[in-house]
């Protein structure tokens, strides 16, 4: 157990050991909703190194990870080898060297199979909606009061709320058009719909 310390606390796997802790903290964070696991990815990318397309944060963990263990065996290997401190040092910048550049290809090998669990593609913008049909599901939509239903182009459904100024009565049940979206008050503007007009032959 000692010995395992000694190695933990010394250099070089002291660099990766510090790199560990702030890794497994910031996992913890994100167990517990605190952080988020793409919070670094609009300022880093790896595409150039070969380790694109899962997030910043899971290519550092294997990194670190990886490194740490190679680390660890190697100074542990080599330290009865050791005889005098240069060596010691020289021995501990080669190890360092070699568990980086084990680590980043190994990460590599890691994060293909792992890219198709990750989306580049933006999530769904409430802005999507503006120009679709929706069902009014409130008895009535007046400048602050409404919601309706509407169907995504996935075919997915929301329950969003809207408004109108006009005078044109909008009940349940009735269709409307989604012309606009208030981000301030986060609402649609919505008017009535006349789906035999619709020269697609359909409504929602």
């Amino acid at each position: 157990m000692w010995s395992f310390l000694v190695a933990v606390s010394g250099f070089p796997t002291i660099l990766f050991t510090a790199a560990l802790v702030v890794v497994v903290g910031f996992w913890l964070l994100v167990a517990v909703g605190a952080a988020e696991s793409h919070g670094f990815d609009g300022h880093v990318h790896f595409d150039a190194w070969g380790m694109g397309g899962v997030p910043v944060t899971v290519v550092f963990s294997l990194v670190t990870a990886i490194g740490w263990f190679l680390s660890l065996s190697a100074t542990v290997l080599l330290d009865p080898l050791a005889s005098s401190g240069m060596v010691r040092g020289s021995a501990g910048l080669v190890v360092l060297a070699g568990a980086l550049l084990i680590a980043w290809r190994v990460t590599r090998l890691l994060v293909r199979p792992l890219r198709h669990l990750f989306h580049d593609e933006p999530g769904p913008s409430r802005l999507d909606f503006v120009g679709l049909t929706c069902t009014i599901r409130t008895g009535r939509v007046d400048a602050g009061f409404g919601q309706a239903e509407v169907a995504a182009k996935d075919g997915s459904t929301a329950v969003v709320q809207v408004r109108q100024t006009a005078d044109e009565v909008l009940t349940s049940g009735s269709t409307g058009l989604l012309y606009a979206y208030d981000e301030v008050g986060e609402f649609f503007w919505v008017a009535p719909y006349d789906t035999a007009l619709d020269p697609r032959g359909h409504g929602t």
